[in-house]
């Protein structure tokens, strides 16, 4: 029995080996493969051989999935992303990661059982918890396989305003950020690229109309970009004297929008706080100008103020 499972471990993981091919690595001889061969199909694994010498063997796709067989570094990978994918909140609803988590653990052997229910059980993450609401799995799934094979998608959407709309969409991507699940695409009812929720998709239908995606279009650029133009109460505009490829890696792109000038990096964002920007530049190790408004300069004077009031204040010193 442990040839046979060896055999199904080499089907899984090369498929279209030949006879040959299989007895060489299972230490035995073509014969003996057949006979293999016709056992797992006795199991009820849809186990396919092609014809001729040289025909090679496969897992049929069947009406079930095979019995996984992994190794304790394979187990290790799926319960981490399954752990992570529930941190970050990247799973589309809570009882298939728990339930997928739950029977990867049932057939695991014991040496391997405990050392992943501990790295389960202790394993920290120094990300919060998102508590973003999920997106219905068959929704996520339309809305991929529309995207990579180019057809266009019926959407039945609600807005910010719960109010809901029929809409056509050519989906050019879908992107996870910060918790939640996004669509990028054109959308047929504004005639422009728009970004959805997921989550406040209430159908998604595919379509028989295909479209073509523009050369280039990168929907997580386009998504952050989106993201950083919501409206907000102050326009912020400020010039950063430094390399435009180490001040973008220390900038959130979802906030702020970057241009690379002869001068330096204009950064222009739009905020509903100007203390919170002051807190970000001030973070900076480069020199910058502050454009507009004029307000952010009293908010880095205050920010200013605060700290150089902490660099005087000595152990025993009343608070202020």
């Amino acid at each position: 029995m442990t040839r046979v499972l060896a055999l199904l471990e080499l089907l899984q993981t090369q498929p279209g080996l030949t006879g040959a091919q299989l007895a060489d690595r299972l230490g035995t001889d073509v014969r003996t493969v057949r006979r293999y061969a016709a056992r797992l199909r006795e199991l009820g694994l849809p186990v396919e051989s092609g014809r001729g010498r040289f025909g090679g063997y496969r897992l049929a796709r069947g009406y079930r999935m095979p019995p996984l067989m992994l190794t304790n570094e394979e187990a290790l990978v799926i319960v981490l992303g399954l752990l992570a994918g529930d941190r970050l909140g990247m799973s589309t609803t809570a009882p298939a990661g728990a339930g997928a988590l739950a029977k990867i653990e049932r057939v695991l052997p014991d040496p391997l059982r405990a050392p992943l229910a501990a790295m389960r059980d202790t394993l920290s993450f120094t990300t919060d918890t998102v508590l973003a609401q999920a997106p219905e799995t068959g929704v996520l799934l339309t809305l991929a396989q529309a995207c990579h094979s180019g057809h266009t998608v019926g959407l039945r959407y609600r807005d910010w305003h719960r109010e809901h709309t029929e809409r056509e969409v050519d989906p050019y991507g879908v992107v996870f950020h910060s918790g939640c699940w996004y669509l990028v695409g054109h959308d047929h009812l504004r005639d422009g690229l728009r970004t959805f929720r997921i989550d406040r998709i209430a159908s998604a239908t595919p379509g028989a109309a295909t479209f073509t995606a523009p050369d280039g279009f990168d929907p997580v650029t386009h998504l952050t970009a989106s993201l950083a133009r919501t409206p907000a109460p102050w326009r912020v505009e400020v010039l950063i004297e430094g390399p435009f490829e180490d001040v973008a890696r220390r900038l959130p792109r979802t906030i702020v929008t970057l241009t690379a000038t002869s001068s330096g990096v204009l950064m222009r964002a739009q905020a509903a706080r100007l203390d919170s920007v002051a807190r970000l530049l001030a973070s900076l190790e480069w020199p910058f100008t502050v454009h507009s408004p004029d307000q952010l300069r009293d908010a880095l004077g205050d920010l200013a103020g605060r700290l150089m009031a902490a660099a005087e204040r000595r152990p025993g010193d009343p608070p202020t």
